[in-house]
């Protein structure tokens, strides 16, 4: 979610000055502004004015390439898939489970859009949506969509770009037609999400249905019992904001009553907040704690109610939860959940990005130096994987791969750069800028990566990207003179819509203040700040940012540095431990006797592993009860490590040959025999063959076909092993296995390696992958159109320098660095280049190993001795028990060191929705194959026009 914003307290514009007037604690508010003591600081390695100004064109470029495509290939659906040009429209396309839920048939991206277009200065395009909006929209649909996002998304768009139409009417020159119609339409809206809020709680179900309700016999929702905490607590911005505009009260109340209640459900001795509560008794479901994920934006609305509402008692109950995340959950430069009644024991190993807003949070707040620290760790992470991971864990190993082109680092860099006027990250918005052109940009929009490991896309755009991104990314590079009006006159909602801040002492038809029971006054006098003035922060010391920053440069390295947990901090310089998890050898005759003086035996289960169990009553002694707990965790922690390591990341098809030349990246499973390709960097490039038989169980009945080719060819019926001997034994360079289960696809399922028949597979020495079903039939289906196809399999995908090295093709193909100088030269004559990227399908993120492929097509769970690869199900392993837990272990002989590996995640829960249609025909966006080849060939011919007027 987006974070901090502009919270200038005093002063106005126009004759809208009195009402502008705050309580003291406001006035204090001075915007942390770039203009003061380090703008211009000596030897700070300012960027030019005229860079600047040339990367804030390059972000309008890229915003006018999203938003152009999106209206002519989305419009009116909710968002755009930039890889098949066309619409995204709820029950056309396969369910993605929750993440559907923001989307209502409702034209979202366009209203998430309307205030970024006047903040990029497009007010023309701005009057023209805001009369689509008004024209086309429907907000009376028989579908279900989720609370929370349909706030900050929907009703913050609407409330967004009512509040910038207003301001430009007042200036005379544009929208001289408006009368409110978007606040009409969000009155609607916050009316319709009314019914949510039926609950003994006052917390809001999680889901709506916009035209009937909550608990109506054909509303489809109101069962569910649990919600996020972000999810009931990120409301009082756009429902406050409502009120005020309209003068109806009842849409605050409803959100300050949501938020009273998760303030009374505080675990008190912590002063934390779980994940997720129960709408009806307040029990908290999951109690972890941290800053990311069904969180984040809850902390966020506290601060910035105050600031915006002028209610101390919201800056009360955020500064009780800062101290509790600042004494608990930052361990800098890492943010570590916790668990709210043991908030020293950590409940992950890993973090979310969407804590990447915390640091614009803490701008706000004032705490400058761990903003710095966190942003700092976030930007290594982003420079080794070029974007910053769903998840990563403390070593900065990939977690979770995807990376749907969020803006929270984005607009960490802002405010970071508003609070310091460092110009190192104006730095890293470049970088931003340059990655986002470089590996996201397709010929339609930019795609979201699926794996930042292989470089492959998913064909999805959310809202977000051009709400948020772009709006941030330009206002970093823009100077005052840019804007058409004060940015700092207003507050961004966590989904950076903008909201006036003479909202505070208008239609006060609530008490301001709230009832906060049992507010501790804190010993900090930071809590005195909020938003304080640069002077203060850095008395005279310009380099005040960089002296932070230094010692984080090198956290994210290739040796995987591993952080101390608290566990081994409390030994602190105490006695050692008798016998460490990496040490233990199972043959070891010293080894078995310590683990018996600590309560732990050994157990020899049938299969051949060995099973370890504690049972503190049997330990020689209390303190070793508490050693023997100690290596039980060590080993449960090794194990886990160890599986993940024995796990291969995924591979990467690219078709290279016309008409997509590298455009298209698909993610495939790897094999634990033939050619290593994470060794082999350039990959094996050559042309596709079917096979026949096709399934390849037998001796290869058109070797001629296949020779010096890479096979294609059919699973089932017989081990991988074989069928890579058969076409290895035809000639072939390489295989592709497709997935006969009909319709599978990366998208909806885990990937899995290819594992070897039990035998010794060193005489296979070609390159093996594997591509579920969506994924084989693109090859299937670029085979029968274009008959000759050429693919590039690699560890991951190519930059179309580097497939084409010494090839005759087009230069507009190459995505190098002088292309990107070259683009940014001709941004200045209004003529720029369009850039292509990868276009790709997604890849999963559960990685199991199939050791044998049964006809029905089902992956065999990681777990299944039956399904483990040789090398693991041969060897002697130990499983670890502990209070009648049990975890698969490590090798009988030795632990090794963790290595540098990289971790995998659960695919999203699938479920199906039916929903009717509504006013807008949503059919006639829908684009053909030929008709995006078409699209493609036009712009090779114009960029080839291009090349000849230029030469």
């Amino acid at each position: 979610m987006s974070g901090a914003a502009g919270c200038q307290g005093g002063g106005g514009g126009g004759d809208r000055g009195p009402r502008w007037r705050r309580p003291w604690k406001l006035l204090a508010l001075g915007l942390l502004s770039a203009s003061s003591v380090l703008a211009a600081a000596p030897g700070a390695g300012a960027m030019s004015k005229e860079e600047k100004r040339r990367l804030g064109n390059q972000v309008l470029e890229m915003f006018d390439h999203a938003y152009s495509n999106y209206m002519e290939h989305a419009y009116p659906a909710d968002e755009l898939m930039p890889l098949t040009c066309r619409g995204r429209v709820r029950g056309q396309e396969p369910s993605r489970g929750d993440v559907d839920d923001a989307l209502g048939k409702f034209s979202l991206t366009l209203i998430d859009t309307l205030d970024t277009l006047v903040v990029l200065n497009k007010t023309k395009e701005f009057e023209e949506a805001v009369k689509k909006v008004i024209k086309d929209v429907n907000l009376d649909n028989d579908i279900v969509v989720s609370v929370f996002e349909t706030n900050i998304r929907v009703l913050g768009g609407l409330l967004g770009g009512h509040s910038v139409a207003i301001m430009l009417k007042e200036k005379g020159e544009y929208m001289q037609w408006y009368n409110g119609e978007l606040l009409h339409m969000a009155k609607e809206l916050g009316y319709k999400l009314l019914p949510a809020f039926n609950t003994t709680s006052g917390l809001p179900y999680p889901r709506v249905n916009l035209k009937f309700g909550v608990r109506h016999p054909e509303a489809r929702t109101g069962t569910e019992t649990d919600t996020c905490t972000a999810c009931a607590g990120t409301l009082i911005l756009e429902f406050a904001a409502l009120s005020r505009f309209t003068g109806t009260s009842i849409f605050e109340e409803y959100a300050r009553k949501a938020l009273d209640f998760i303030w009374e459900k505080r675990q008190r001795s912590s002063n934390l907040v779980g994940v997720t509560i129960n709408i009806h008794t307040g029990d908290w479901v999951r109690k972890d704690s941290g800053v990311g994920a069904g969180i984040d934006s809850y902390y966020e609305y506290l601060l910035k109610a105050y600031v915006l509402l002028g209610d101390d008692s919201f800056l009360e109950r955020f500064n009780t939860h800062y101290d509790a995340i600042m004494r608990y959950i930052s361990q800098p430069p890492l943010l570590l959940d916790v668990h709210i009644h043991k908030p020293m024991l950590n409940a992950r190993t890993w973090m979310d990005s969407l804590l990447a807003f915390f640091p614009g949070l803490q701008v706000l707040k004032g705490d400058i130096r761990p903003a710095i620290e966190t942003h700092e760790m976030l930007y290594q992470v982003i420079k080794k994987h070029n974007f910053l991971p769903e998840a990563f864990t403390t070593d900065f190993r990939v977690h979770w791969a995807q990376h749907p082109l969020r803006p929270e680092f984005a607009e960490s860099t802002y405010f970071l750069y508003k609070a310091t006027g460092d110009p190192y990250y104006l730095e890293v918005g470049k970088t931003l800028i340059e990655n986002l052109n470089k590996y996201a940009r397709v010929p339609c929009g930019f795609a979201a990566m699926k794996d930042v490991r292989t470089g492959s896309h998913e064909d999805r755009m959310d809202s977000f990207f051009l709400a948020e991104m772009f709006k941030y990314l330009y206002l970093l590079f823009a100077d005052k003179e840019d804007m058409i009006f004060d940015i700092e006159d207003y507050i961004f909602t966590t989904e950076a819509h903008l909201l006036p801040l003479w909202l505070s002492t208008t239609n006060q038809t609530i008490s301001k203040k709230n009832t906060t029971t049992e507010y501790t006054e804190l010993d900090d006098s930071n809590f005195d700040w909020t938003c304080p003035n640069t002077q203060i922060l850095f008395p005279n010391d310009p380099m005040f940012a960089q002296s932070i920053r230094e010692p984080l440069k090198n956290v994210v390295d290739k040796s995987c540095p591993r952080g101390i947990s608290r566990a081994e901090e409390s030994l602190g310089s105490g006695p050692k431990p008798p016998l460490r998890a990496r040490d233990f050898m199972a043959s070891n005759p010293e080894h078995l006797e310590i683990l018996k003086k600590m309560g732990v035996s050994l157990i020899h289960l049938k299969d051949g592993r060995v099973q370890l169990v504690q049972h503190a009553v049997q330990a020689a002694s209390s303190l070793d009860a508490e050693d023997g707990l100690r290596f039980m965790q060590e080993m449960i922690e090794l194990s886990s490590q160890q599986q993940k390591e024995q796990q291969l990341p995924p591979r990467a098809v690219q078709i290279v040959s016309h008409p997509f030349f590298g455009r298209v990246v698909l993610t495939a499973g790897p094999a634990q025999f033939g050619m290593d390709l994470s060794k082999h960097k350039a990959g094996t490039r050559g042309f596709v063959a079917t096979i026949k038989p096709y399934n390849g169980c037998s001796e290869i009945t058109n070797p001629e076909a296949v020779k010096e080719k890479i096979a294609l060819m059919q699973r089932g019926q017989c081990m991988f092993a074989e069928k890579a001997r058969n076409i290895q034994k035809a000639g072939a360079i390489g295989g592709i296995v497709i997935d006969d289960n009909e319709g599978s696809s990366s998208d909806t399922a885990p990937l899995f390696q290819m594992a070897g028949d039990g035998k010794n597979t060193d005489d296979i020495t070609i390159p093996m992958l594997f591509l579920f079903n969506k994924e084989g039939n693109i090859i299937l289906d670029a085979i029968r159109e274009y008959e000759s196809v050429e693919v590039l399999l690699s560890d991951k995908a190519k930059d179309r320098a580097t497939i084409f090295k010494g090839k005759m093709i087009p230069n507009y193909i190459i995505d190098s660095n002088l292309e990107m100088e070259n683009t940014d030269q001709k941004l200045s004559e209004n003529d720029s280049h369009k850039q292509n990227s990868e276009e790709a399908a997604s890849a999963s993120q559960d990685v199991g190993v199939v050791s044998e492929e049964p006809e029905e097509g089902e992956s065999s769970d990681v777990t299944d001795p039956d399904s483990l690869s040789p090398a693991h199900a041969d060897s002697d392993s130990i499983s670890i028990s502990n209070q009648d837990s049990y975890v698969p272990g490590t090798d009988e002989a030795s632990a090794p060191e963790p290595a540098c590996t990289q971790g995998d995640h659960q695919p999203q829960e699938q479920k199906t929705e039916t929903e009717s249609n509504s006013k807008v025909d949503w059919d006639n966006k829908v684009q053909p194959m030929e008709s995006i080849l078409a699209d493609w060939n036009e712009d090779i011919e114009a960029f080839e026009m291009m090349e000849k007027d230029e030469l």
